[in-house]
């Protein structure tokens, strides 16, 4: 039975057995892991990953796939299917006192929202490798100073280490997006590599901020911080969002806590 790819969903499925061994590999799930797919699609990845494992929960929106993929992954180990919203699941559930890896061939225009809804929950969660747009791969491990560090290389800084794998291009894809891809781990971080007092001040702090770049501190975070109080952490207020590395702007967020 054939499957038309589908854009409400973002749906480009990965074919290319080479990208998809490279994959498993980078992951090399081990039996008794607690592995859970987002977005298995038609299943490339996932009968590699049950063949692995032996047992795989698997996160799919699309209620129409199911029917394929349960053929597809057939006698090749237990496969649990979670016909849900990956934005909406409670990932939780799923550990049952074990760490979860996560993996999954991210849709380009949920993926940013659902990293942070998977973070939200990273107590259970050991790993994640994740398929994404490369430019926003390129963004998430950037460094202070570079063209790509914002908002989302701060804010995932204080949550977990970042590690970018490999590219992969259009053609490993069915529909070929028209950007190219790259696989990253994610590992959340057991002990913050800096303190947050408050995660609503911290992301308010580093949107703001990144939200007037060009300007300097001293105008970028009007209304939210003065001068003086920057020259108290040593933080110069003409300097431009982008040269704060991401304990910075978390000393900024902890001082306007402390003031509140």
């Amino acid at each position: 039975m054939s499957y038309q790819a589908r854009k409400r969903f973002g749906q480009n499925f990965l074919h290319d057995p080479t990208v998809i061994s490279r994959i498993v590999r980078s992951i090399n799930p081990l039996p008794g892991e607690a592995v859970v797919e987002i977005g298995p699609g038609l299943g490339a990845l996932t009968t590699e990953l049950l063949k692995a494992c032996g047992e795989l929960d698997v996160v799919e929106l699309d209620r129409d796939i199911i029917p394929l993929l349960e053929a597809t992954c057939a006698g090749l180990g237990k496969l649990h299917i979670h016909q849900a919203d990956a934005l909406r699941f409670d990932f939780t559930k799923l550990a049952a006192g074990r760490r979860l890896r996560v993996v999954g061939n991210l849709p380009y225009n949920i993926s940013t929202p659902l990293l942070f809804h998977l973070l939200d929950q990273a107590a259970c969660v050991a790993d994640m490798h994740f398929m994404l747009q490369k430019e926003v791969v390129d963004r998430m491990a950037a460094s202070a100073g570079g063209s790509d560090y914002g908002r989302l290389s701060v804010m995932l800084a204080w949550r977990c280490e970042v590690e970018p794998l490999f590219v992969v291009g259009p053609g490993a894809f069915n529909p070929p997006p028209k950007v190219h891809s790259a696989v990253v781990r994610l590992i959340p971080h057991t002990t913050p590599p800096f303190q947050v007092t408050s995660p609503e001040l911290f992301n308010q702090v580093v949107s703001q901020a990144f939200s007037r770049r060009r300007k300097t501190l001293r105008n970028a975070l009007s209304g939210l911080i003065g001068a003086n109080t920057l020259s108290d952490l040593a933080i110069d207020s003409i300097r431009r969002p982008e040269t704060l590395a991401p304990a910075e702007f978390a000393a900024i967020a902890n001082a306007i806590a402390l003031e509140k």
